[in-house]
């Protein structure tokens, strides 16, 4: 469950490990908590420790280890919900569901269609950064493929608000990933996990250790009927199957005790049948004439996109005295490829496009942190991130007269090219311990992004104060001075002008403007309270505000899935976050609600994707952002009791609300409001129970049964209008799943 824990810092053999907590909101575990923490320094032990230092051995050193890496990154001053493998295995469906099914939980996040990036925090379109064992992990191709699976996670945290100086370029969120090891996690598990929309989804994890090696590996298959959201309001969709590979591995080998190697590995392969929408109305065929009644049904289209994800890290991890230092080199490569249905999308769009798209990612990354004296830790790192993108694409058009005719058959448009974007930043910070109850964090970081179309830099200085008045409250408040460079993968370099007087001309018409997409550039401001009411309920408030000159924002344009991003010349985003929980032996409960307002004005790159009367409405108007939902909630409850000393078992019920993303309007004069509206209002209710049963030694079985969407509502998530909208989505109707897991 989700619940407020306030942890407070220590030092470890005077190694100035800086641990610490002022909030938490927790998601319903069956007495486990998901966490919201902000770091202040105090006397004490830290809680919720992955470690066991009164172990021996190998034991012992990877946790020491541990913590001396967790004092090279804490998140000083940010809110940090932390989730463990333990209350993932309590949420809907558990391991099996998708990442960001888990993160949804959270307060401040909204559900999106998968199509178009899945999720949004504090009113972003993604500008989420994900980091693994406090490494980040380069970016690949949007999609709706989620690569990173659960079943590899110890804890997992959503770091948001006022970010110190070592989290840049992707701000609105950080998921920070610690991986199961071999070195806690010695045996396994094999799972067979199945259901509605013919899903079949088996799987396996094993850790172990062997001398100084500690390793993890998982594999998972998925086959399902409901890859991506529906377009129709039917609980099956049409041809809307996916089947995913995914693996993952984790190797660490302890050199002496103060000091190891750590190596990750990860593979997903994903093919994806995109959902038809039945009876569309058709348009030209082939051959450029009209096309004839009955010719072609919107229902046989057969549209398909095939995501893959390749990465590797290599870190290398010391401490010595006071100072904690840790290397990484990493590696990554991420390819999308969309391929249409050649006769189908002539008919019903007026182009047939075959798209793909190849990203190759390095770098370095170094972090350290020194502890000066009892009132000051310095902290500073480098990191220089490279990435290539392939974008290759065949075009079948039409040619078309002034009023958008076919003047002839079709014919292919072939457009290839290769950009590049190089991320650089280095930072220096102060953790300063005031007095016993404030301590600020502040500090700077200076970025430089050169890429194909843009070459910009900016120095961004970061402020945190934490104050603590009491033992039960908590006040925190932050600045941070944000970059962010737009993401090279979603950067279309296509040359606009090649469509003028085809059927795939811009919406702008010929010669539309096209002025490259630039960083974001924006100041943050952060303060919140946490209140523990009782040893049993806490409450939580938190409050921001961001002003932003050209604002990012990422649309899905034309028919393939793939983002495409834009900048808003001026960019405004704030609001509130209330979290409550309550927890009382194996009952726990919460609750979660936010208010969100995101805005922007003047679209002032990428203009080609735009309807000329939009952008001129756009140019001196204020509009919300197509991913802006003003009310979110979520709440959760369970119960744990073990009803022997070999039998368990566990209930949960929880509950997404939200107000409703965006869509076009219509204003009284018939002028069209870009995302003036939004969809109505929708929920979602989920309950399950799983039994375990104890039998040899550490032989476990574990028969689960989940319920999703429990009183088959049918919502819209999106109709398909609104800017960057392509297609409309619905929420998964009624689904039963039940697994059989074997521990050993």
């Amino acid at each position: 469950m989700k619940q407020f824990a306030e942890k407070i810092s220590s030092r470890e053999k005077n190694r100035g490990f800086y641990m610490a907590v002022i909030s938490s909101v927790a998601l319903s575990c069956g007495g486990t908590a998901l966490s919201q923490t902000n770091n202040v320094p105090a006397a004490g032990v830290t809680s919720g420790s992955s470690t066991n230092i009164t172990d021996l051995g190998n034991v012992t050193v990877v946790g020491q280890l541990d913590q001396a890496r967790n004092q090279i990154l804490p998140d000083l001053g940010a809110s940090a919900y932390t989730i463990s493998k333990a209350q993932i295995a309590a949420l809907s469906q558990g391991g099996n569901a998708p990442m960001s099914e888990i993160i949804l939980r959270a307060p401040g996040v909204v559900q999106d269609n998968e199509a178009s990036g899945n999720l949004h925090v504090r009113g972003e379109h993604a500008n989420l950064q994900y980091r693994i064992n406090d490494v980040l992990l380069p970016e690949g191709i949007s999609g709706f493929g989620l690569e990173l699976s659960p079943h590899f996670i110890e804890t997992m945290q959503l770091v948001t608000g006022s970010l110190p100086a070592q989290y840049g370029f992707r701000t609105a969120g950080v998921i920070d990933i610690t991986t199961k090891s071999g070195a806690f996690e010695n045996g396994g598990e094999a799972e067979m996990y199945g259901g509605s929309y013919n899903t079949v989804n088996p799987s396996f994890e094993y850790g172990g250790s062997d001398g100084k090696l500690n390793y993890f590996v998982d594999g998972s298959y998925n086959n399902n009927d409901l890859g991506i959201e529906n377009p129709t309001s039917a609980h099956s969709a049409i041809h809307d199957n996916t089947q995913q590979y995914k693996t993952f591995g984790y190797f660490s080998y302890i050199l002496d005790d103060t000091s190891r190697i750590n190596v990750m590995l990860s593979a997903s392969y994903s093919d994806f049948e995109i959902p038809n929408t039945p009876g569309l109305p058709a348009g030209t065929s082939p051959n450029g004439n009209p096309w004839l009644p009955g010719t072609f049904n919107s229902s046989n289209l057969n549209e398909n996109q095939n995501e893959q994800n390749y990465y590797g890290v290599v870190t290398y991890q010391k401490t010595a005295g006071e100072l904690n230092y840790q290397v990484s080199l990493l590696g990554r490569n991420s390819s999308v490829h969309f391929t249409p249905d050649p006769t189908g999308d002539l008919y019903y769009n007026g182009v047939a496009s075959d798209v793909s798209r190849n990203i190759n990612s390095g770098g370095l990354q170094t972090d350290a942190s020194y502890e000066l004296n009892d009132h000051h830790t310095i902290r500073g790192g480098v990191m220089v991130l490279g990435e290539s993108v392939a974008q290759d694409s065949t075009s079948t058009v039409f040619p078309v007269d002034g009023a958008g005719n076919p003047t002839g058959p079709a014919f292919p448009i072939v457009n290839n090219n290769t950009i590049y974007g190089v991320f650089s930043g280095i930072y220096l910070q102060d953790e300063w311990k005031i007095t016993e109850k404030l301590t600020a964090n502040f500090g700077s970081r200076f970025d430089v992004f050169n890429s194909s179309f843009d070459n910009e830099n900016q120095v961004s200085p970061r402020a945190n104060l934490i104050y603590k008045p009491t033992d039960s409250t908590t006040l925190h408040a932050g600045y941070a001075r944000y970059f962010t460079p737009p993401p090279v993968e979603n950067v279309s370099q296509s040359t606009v002008n090649s469509f003028d007087g085809t059927s795939n001309q811009s919406p702008g018409g010929p010669n539309a403007p096209d002025s490259p997409t630039k960083a974001e550039r924006a100041n943050y401001f952060d303060v919140g309270i946490i209140q523990q009411i009782t040893p049993k309920f806490q409450v939580g408030l938190d409050g921001y505000y961001k002003q932003a000159k050209n604002q990012l924002d990422d649309g899905l344009f034309g028919q393939t899935l793939i983002l495409s991003a834009f900048n808003y010349a001026h960019g405004e985003i704030y609001g509130t976050e209330l979290t409550t929980s309550y927890t009382d032996g194996g009952f726990s409960t919460y609750a979660n609600f936010a208010y969100s307002v995101a805005k922007g004005e003047n679209w002032n790159s990428s203009q080609f994707l735009f309807d000329p009367t939009d952008a001129a409405y756009v140019k001196n108007h204020w509009i919300y952002l197509d991913h802006d939902q003003e009310l979110t909630g979520s709440f959760g409850t369970s119960y744990l009791w073990k009803e022997s000393s070999r039998t368990s078992t566990r209930v949960y019920m929880d509950a997404l609300y939200g107000s409703g993303l965006r869509t076009d309007s219509t204003s009284g004069s018939g002028q069209t409001i870009p995302n003036g509206g939004t969809v109505p209002a929708y929920y979602s209710i989920n309950c399950g129970v799983e039994q375990s049963f104890k039998l040899e030694k550490k032989q476990m079985l574990k028969a689960r049964l989940d319920i999703v969407n429990l009183t088959d509502n049918s919502y819209v998530l999106r109709d398909g209008s609104g800017v960057g909208v392509n297609a409309a989505s619905y929420g998964a109707r009624l689904g039963f799943f039940g697994s059989l897991t074997y521990v050993f």
